[in-house]
């Protein structure tokens, strides 16, 4: 048997890496944080534990990079679904509403995530974040921002604050209101996006863009 070429032995090491990512997801969901060892991992994923070492730093790495690669296809699924569009408010929306999404259907690993982030081992840079980087810098771009290193900053800012507020235990808003705060600040129709069930709190589907924000009017948007 001939050995395997170097691209069928990256596409194996690609799957591999992956199912570890998503086996860190699914238990955490169902366990919490603490409760998920890499062992449980390994062992969800089929794969043997030395690659768990092999491919990330340890526990906290592997949760974050897997929390990013969940929050990039989930954004990227919510941008490209039928009917596709380019324009730049709706793709806006439709990621601003993917990301509060997550935050309302999966507290546990979000809140996870949050409580990671704010640990010492602080914000971990992985091909997964820069994933999800590119796909929000990408939105922001097409909205149109003319200083994209400013922006998407900022709007990852907002999301991780909203998705705090939906999650923290005891005090958590909800994701109308939220919504309406995010929508109002980027001049966002109520109907843009996947709109929850009834009318935005208010009482009108119109926003009006938060005159205090730094980004330019996207071409063809009314004044």
């Amino acid at each position: 048997m001939s050995p395997r070429s170097a691209s069928v032995n990256e596409e194996l090491r690609r799957r591999s890496r992956e199912r570890l990512l998503q086996a860190t997801v699914d238990l955490v969901a169902e366990r919490g944080y603490e409760a998920t060892t890499l062992g449980d991992i390994a062992d969800r994923a089929g794969s043997a534990r030395g690659l768990v070492s092999y491919y990330f730093a340890g526990k906290r790495q592997l949760f974050q990079s897997a929390v990013h690669r969940l929050m990039h296809i989930t954004i990227e699924a919510a941008l490209e679904r039928e009917p596709r569009t380019d324009d730049g408010r709706e793709r806006l929306a439709r990621a601003i509403d993917a990301v509060l999404g997550l935050a309302v259907e999966r507290p546990v690993l979000m809140r996870a995530h949050m409580a990671g982030i704010l640990q010492a081992e602080g914000f971990v840079q992985c091909p997964e974040q820069q994933r999800l980087a590119s796909v929000l810098r990408d939105t922001v771009e097409r909205y149109g921002s003319q200083d994209v290193d400013s922006d998407y900053p900022l709007l990852r800012a907002l999301l991780m604050g909203a998705v705090f507020a939906v999650v923290v235990p005891g005090a958590s808003m909800p994701r109308e209101r939220l919504r309406a705060e995010l929508f109002q600040r980027y001049g966002l129709d109520w109907e843009l996006g996947v709109p929850p069930g009834g009318e935005p709190p208010g009482g009108t589907s119109r926003a009006e863009p938060d005159p205090d924000r730094s980004w330019p009017r996207p071409a063809g948007q009314s004044k």
